[in-house]
């Protein structure tokens, strides 16, 4: 496709087939998506309705983007050929045509170097513009073969027969130059679009480069295998080895190793794996080597959602884009009747020269005119947007919430796993005397033979101690554990335990254990027979850029709103902690989304961010929705945008690089118009009565080439904005 109403011509072709019941056509990417009855339409009947005016569809399911991308760079290869060779062709043509007219045979070397330039190599050109006329449609290429064909026409009639003019006392006028030049200038705007389009699709290539081509499968006889990826079948037990990429999403069924899991999570310290747990694709393994069961297999991994969400973005169409698509439809008609106007207005109001400014004029017109910046405006940008997106972990699903994210003013943030970690940690060990090696391994053991939620926080706080061997271990129920090493009793659990064997506490730590429990943690007791060794403090901590965000947010003219199931004492600590003044305890999940509306209702636009399925409904309610990456698979398919990183820093960045992304959608919308707005007049001859200017139809390609180009780059410079 080569403009935007080449887009607007395949989607309504494609729309016209029988069993098609919606289409959408993104001109920046190359990609449709079609809804239809299978009974009534098939991939093969939409390939042969898009080839029927002059376009192709890719609809390989193995490799689709291997044949996409090898499809782009054999177009991208064929157009850098055809653009040299024009070039070099075409500059001989310019240079006679503006300096040396008056040579021997100027004219008849002309032709000889311009035709192989418009009929050979603009040939697509004159092709798609006959195929787009069998359809009564018309685009970017309906002006250029009509621009460049009649300037050829004219001109070679006007070698052959000068006489025809010198009669009229009329000098033979040749255009040869503006047809070769427009076409070579048009080519070189193609090529680099054809580059920068590349450039914004390189956080999706990223994205599939970290997929592995070959796996090792374990065969039956304990023996490994070399395989394709695509042929992994889920319950297959798969090898993964030192520096190797996990190739799909599965659960460890032997061996250990940490795995960086920075792509998915954003997080750079590396996870441990062990048995029974999981591993996503693309992740990368560090030293050890461990096998696994593959659990979700080709488009069902968490990778391959993230590549298809980014791609759905890229595809889907901002609400101001439909505008555009519509306006690039009517436009190109309009342009072909402006041109005949300008030509008929020549003939009757023009002086001796009438019919050549004529025809010079309304070639021009049809020059200048391309739509081809106006189409680009709206996708380029958003597509550089979500990539930029995309590099800073935020997963942009569609157009449509990165054009309204920057409206936000109200935030609703969820509690567990959106401020916090989600998960109980060990936020202060106060040990009652200096010499609390021994007792450190006692309380490691017991804790890692506990079954109780948070036995594994402290586990966790102590990892890398020895363990001992406990001469005995008993649960109580409610209260917490006993234990023996050594003779010597132990007990770990709350305060019920310790009063039920006569421990006492002393004043300076429940001094300290009242402070810990107004600030909502939850405190633990290690003790021996002879008194309180240590004491423990475990809470879901607040994750430590929350505090950052949500003043970031406010700053920014955001109200932010706390909800959570959890109670009142809780909730009012961590809102503290974190400086928000608006929060509800205790909400249930329909409530969540009732607030929502409440909130819209008294004009707000809303964003929500979560991470559990009880969000879901609320984030379906809000304008903006926004999913924690580490959170449910539910949460991240309702949400229109998704943090794959736990840091809620991401959110502030997420509403600006929106704002970013549209002042450059409107900038580009701008010169996209004004320069058609300026540029057709001045092609048409609206100076001439002035000054004498008439608009060349070189200069006008070169103009039309430019003002693509600008658009392209303007969108480019977002990769390079601070967010």
């Amino acid at each position: 496709m080569t403009c935007a109403a080449c887009a607007v011509s395949v989607e309504s072709m494609l729309k016209s087939v029988p069993g098609v019941s919606s289409a959408g056509v993104n001109f920046a990417n190359q990609t449709a998506w079609v809804e239809y009855d299978p009974a009534l339409a098939s991939p093969e009947s939409l390939q042969s309705t898009v080839r029927s005016i002059g376009y192709d569809l890719l609809i390989d399911k193995e490799n689709q983007e291997e044949e996409q991308a090898k499809a782009q760079q054999q177009h991208y290869q064929n157009l850098k050929r055809r653009t040299i060779l024009a070039i070099i062709l075409g500059l001989p043509v310019m240079v006679i045509g503006m300096f040396f007219m008056d040579m021997p045979y100027a004219n008849f070397i002309m032709m000889v170097l311009s035709t192989p330039v418009v009929f050979v190599l603009g040939r697509s050109f004159f092709v798609n513009a006959w195929k787009q006329a069998k359809h009564r449609k018309a685009n970017m290429d309906t002006l250029v073969a009509l621009s460049t064909g009649i300037a050829w026409l004219f001109s070679a009639f006007n070698t052959f027969y000068p006489e025809f003019w010198h009669q009229r006392g009329l000098h033979a006028h040749v255009y040869f130059e503006a047809a070769a030049v427009v076409i070579a200038f048009i080519s070189l705007g193609k090529l680099l679009e054809e580059k920068a389009k590349s450039n914004t699709s390189s956080a999706i290539k990223k994205l599939i480069g970290l997929q592995p081509k070959t796996v090792l499968r374990v065969k039956a006889n304990g023996d490994t295998e070399e395989i394709p990826i695509a042929l992994v079948q889920q319950s297959d037990i798969l090898v993964v080895k030192p520096g190797d990429k996990v190739p799909v999403d599965g659960m460890v069924t032997g061996g250990q190793s940490y795995v960086d899991e920075s792509m998915i999570t954003g997080e750079p310290v590396p996870v441990l794996k062990q048995e029974n747990e999981k591993v996503f694709a693309g992740t990368i393994n560090q030293k050890g080597s461990f096998q696994f069961k593959a659990e979700k297999v080709g488009a069902d991994t968490l990778l391959a959602q993230i590549i298809r969400m980014v791609q759905e973005a890229q595809g889907s169409k901002a609400p101001v884009q439909q505008l555009v698509d519509k306006i690039a439809g009517i436009f190109v008609p309009i342009v072909i009747g402006i041109s005949i106007l300008t030509f008929l207005a020549w003939i009757v109001l023009g002086n001796d020269n009438a019919f050549t400014h004529a025809l010079l004029a309304a070639v021009t017109v049809l020059v200048i005119a391309c739509p081809c910046a106006l189409g680009l405006a709206t996708p380029t940008a958003i597509m550089v947007g979500i990539g930029k997106g995309a590099e800073n972990n935020i997963l942009i699903r569609d157009a449509e919430s990165l054009e309204q994210a920057y409206k936000v003013n109200a935030l609703i943030l969820d509690k567990t796993g959106t401020i916090t970690e989600g998960k109980p940690t060990v936020t202060e060990l106060f040990w009652s005397n200096d010499k609390a090696s021994t007792e450190a391994k006692v309380l490691y053991t017991i804790e890692q033979q506990s079954e109780h939620p948070l036995a594994g926080a402290v586990v966790t706080h102590l990892e890398g101690t020895a363990s001992v061997a406990l001469e005995h271990f008993e649960s109580v129920t409610g209260q917490g554990v006993v234990a023996s090493y050594r003779h010597k009793k132990y007990f770990v659990g709350n305060a019920r335990l310790l009063a039920a064997n006569n421990i006492v506490v002393t004043k300076e730590l429940a001094t300290q254990v009242a402070a810990w429990q107004a600030t909502a943690q939850t405190v633990i007791f290690f003790a021996s027979e002879d008194g309180v060794l240590g004491i423990i403090a475990i809470a879901d901590r607040v994750k430590p850029g929350s505090a950052a965000a949500v003043a970031a947010l406010q700053k920014a003219g955001v109200t932010v709103y706390m909800l959570t199931g959890d109670n009142e004492h809780t909730a009012a600590a961590v809102a503290k902690q974190v400086g928000i003044t608006h929060y509800k305890a205790e909400v249930m999940p329909s409530e969540k989304a009732d607030f929502v509306k409440l909130l819209q209702a008294k004009g707000k636009v809303v964003a929500m961010a979560g991470d559990g399925i009880n969000d879901s409904h609320a984030l379906a309610e809000a304008d903006v929705s926004i999913a924690m990456g580490k959170g449910s698979d539910i949460a991240m398919d309702v949400a229109k945008m998704t943090l794959i990183t736990s840091d809620l820093n991401s959110i502030p960045k997420a509403l600006k690089l929106s704002g970013k992304t549209v002042k450059t959608i409107k900038q580009n919308l701008f010169w996209a118009f004004i320069y058609n707005v300026i540029g057709i007049p001045i092609a048409a001859g609206i100076l001439y009565p002035v000054n004498g200017f008439l608009l060349d139809p070189m200069i006008a390609g070169a103009a039309m080439a430019l003002s693509s180009v600008s658009v392209v780059s303007n969108s480019l410079r977002l990769k390079m904005a601070k967010l």
